[in-house]
């Protein structure tokens, strides 16, 4: 434990982040820039889509197993986990993250129950009249019927199983039925069961069928808080349903009954309205329904935009300070984008008025159960060298790298880090990898009692940026982490080091209670302040070589390669990005030996450059 006389604001500061309008969860590059401007405007909590359209977002064993698909068929999430990644930068800055199942108990939106119906035609439910329920275009699903039940906390379980996550929420449609349901055979089953063979009333708004069904949601809620604090009791079950008592008479949530016998451990109410005076009514009446019986649980949920409607920072700022007249200790807003949006206006304009200060997370009480990561650059005071090493102008984790091709001799780097408290803590390696870089990096990891050797490919494409070494048990003070030689190194490839990181494992290290980390380090990635493009790496190539470049705000960036004559040979990048640091790797196995010119265009910026390519 480390304790340190510090006194620290407490406000629940948190946001979504979408896979629908939105394309920050599509690439490793835009979840670093949003994740770090994120923590420098004092978000502290966030909320990432996991499961949406009925399909998962993050690489599923189970989505596999039961529909052949792994993950949603969309660009950006194929071939990837963004989860994972997001988990990694996300705990870098101290933001704790919250997985969201988004569409719950809907399993698609206007298309007749989608897959998932297709597959399991008796997990729909029906209405009175024996039709799919379909409610403001959503299909949906029995909550009630065991199996569904059973298959959404399957995932619920897979996500918490498989990452080091925070939490998981809930919201209007987890757990949720719209009224008009509950006519399906396995539900009307389950009714008889318990009411000597009647069958329900035809009335849907009857109140106590209505109560009934609330009923049977509200234990599947029970279940899944049980389930989900199995694995750890400091994980969150959050929740953040329709407004009350309009969410119990249309879609069956009981969400006074969540907060008033402590199911879950946030409750967020979406309190979307577009005007003050609205916003004030939807405020009262949940603070009267919801907030009075659990006040230490509830936060505001505040709408920001909702396709071209984005909310002007004057409205956002009164009904901020409406939250904290009536004592409402923080809010999220819905989504991430809003913050972004006319160059950041409202994430900036919260920075500078409520969000000034950073805060903790409210329900930790006091706990810091995220601390920013420790990092240390090869170069820092405690990286220490041995052999023969060479500074290189490639882009790393702040500047630099270093590398060495030395296999005459022992070359090392051995890095003695200031662990800031005793804990398991997952270590990183930031990796910038390029094809002439070795496929057999010795890495060795030391915990306080014995070490690891891992071997690492760094000229893997495909792995850039914080890589997981291994897991080590440190404690506090200055202790030797992670250790880089050339006892595994090729003949004429290069051994390349740049910084390293260590983080807390949660999942190892749950009990560890930290109110204060002394000297804490920002670890932030700087956001470019110019374009610019770099010369290509090798060059002369053959066949391949990296281009990169950066970007100082999100704009269209159009990348292109020419011949000699000015015709086109290929687009290598031609999609938004925002503000960051790129690289893409061309390959000319195709083409004949000469000089070809890469172009960047991006709005009024464009570059040019030359490469030679030698056969």
């Amino acid at each position: 434990m480390t304790e340190i006389s510090s006194q620290q604001n407490t406000e629940f500061r948190a946001t979504w982040l979408t896979n629908v309008d939105s394309f920050v969860l599509t690439s490793d590059n835009s979840i670093v820039e949003a994740v770090n401007y994120l923590s420098s405007i004092g978000i502290n909590v966030i909320f990432p889509v996991v499961y949406n359209k009925g399909y998962t977002v993050y690489p599923s064993a189970i989505m596999d197993s039961l529909f052949g698909v792994k993950v949603i068929p969309e660009t950006g999430f194929q071939n990837r986990d963004f989860l994972d990644r997001l988990l990694i930068e996300a705990h870098r800055v101290g933001i704790e993250v919250i997985p969201w199942f988004e569409f719950g108990f809907s399993s698609s939106f206007s298309l007749n129950g989608g897959h998932i119906v297709a597959a399991f035609p008796h997990w729909a439910t029906k209405n009175n009249q024996g039709n799919l329920v379909v409610k403001n275009g959503f299909d949906w699903l029995s909550g009630i019927n065991p199996e569904v039940q059973d298959y959404m906390l399957s995932l619920v379980m897979e996500v918490i199983d498989n990452y080091d996550v925070d939490g998981v929420q809930g919201d209007d449609r987890l757990p949720a039925m719209p009224v008009e349901g509950g006519y399906d055979s396995v539900t009307v089953e389950i009714y008889k069961s318990e009411h000597g063979g009647n069958t329900p009333p035809l009335n849907a708004g009857d109140t106590n069928w209505k109560r009934w069904r609330a009923d049977k949601l509200n234990e599947f809620n029970i279940r899944m808080r049980d389930s989900v604090k199995s694995r750890g009791e400091n994980l969150i079950l959050s929740s953040s349903p329709t407004p009350y008592p309009w969410g119990y008479n249309e879609y069956l949530q009981d969400s006074r009954n969540w907060a008033q016998n402590g199911i879950v451990d946030n409750i967020i109410p979406q309190l979307y309205r577009y005007d003050l005076s609205s916003y004030q009514l939807t405020l009262n009446e949940s603070l009267t329904q919801i907030r009075s019986v659990n006040p230490d649980i509830y936060f505001a949920g505040v709408l920001t935009k909702a396709g071209t409607y984005v909310i002007s920072p004057s409205l956002l700022l009164s009904k901020l300070q409406l939250n904290r007249n009536n004592n409402v200790n923080g809010e999220c807003t819905f989504f991430y984008e809003a913050l972004r949006a006319n160059s950041s206006l409202l994430g900036d304009t919260l920075k500078a008025t409520y969000y000034s200060q950073p805060a903790l997370v409210p329900y930790r009480n006091g706990n810091i159960w995220r601390p920013k990561a420790t990092i240390q650059n090869e170069d820092e005071a405690g990286s220490v060298t041995t052999g023969n090493w060479s500074v290189y102008p490639q882009s790393g984790y702040q500047g630099s790298i270093i590398r060495t091709n030395e296999t005459a001799s022992y070359t090392a780097i051995e890095y003695f880090v200031d662990v800031p408290f005793s804990a398991h803590f997952d270590v990183y390696a930031f990796i910038t990898p390029n094809t002439p870089w070795t496929q057999q990096a010795n890495y060795v990891v030391y915990s306080d009692t014995d070490s690891i050797n891992q071997s690492i490919n760094q000229s893997d494409l495909s792995k850039r940026g914080w890589q997981k070494i291994g897991t080590a048990y440190l404690s506090q003070g200055n202790r030797r982490v992670m250790k880089i030689d050339n006892t595994q190194l090729e003949s004429g490839k290069w051994l390349v080091a740049d910084a390293v990181m260590i983080m807390i494992n949660r999942k190892l290290s749950p009990d560890v209670i930290i109110t204060s980390v002394e000297n804490e380090m920002e670890n932030e990635f700087t956001v470019p302040d110019n374009f610019s493009l770099s010369q290509n790496y090798p060059n002369p190539f053959n066949p391949t070589t990296v281009i990169s470049w950066q970007s100082a705000v999100g704009s269209r960036q159009i990348l292109k390669v020419f011949d000699v004559l000015g015709k086109e040979i290929t687009t290598l990048v031609d999609e938004f990005k925002p503000a960051g640091r790129y690289e893409v790797e061309f390959n000319a196995s195709s083409l004949s030996s000469g000089v070809y010119f890469y172009q960047l265009n991006s709005g009024s910026f464009v570059q040019t450059k030359k490469m030679i390519l030698l056969r």
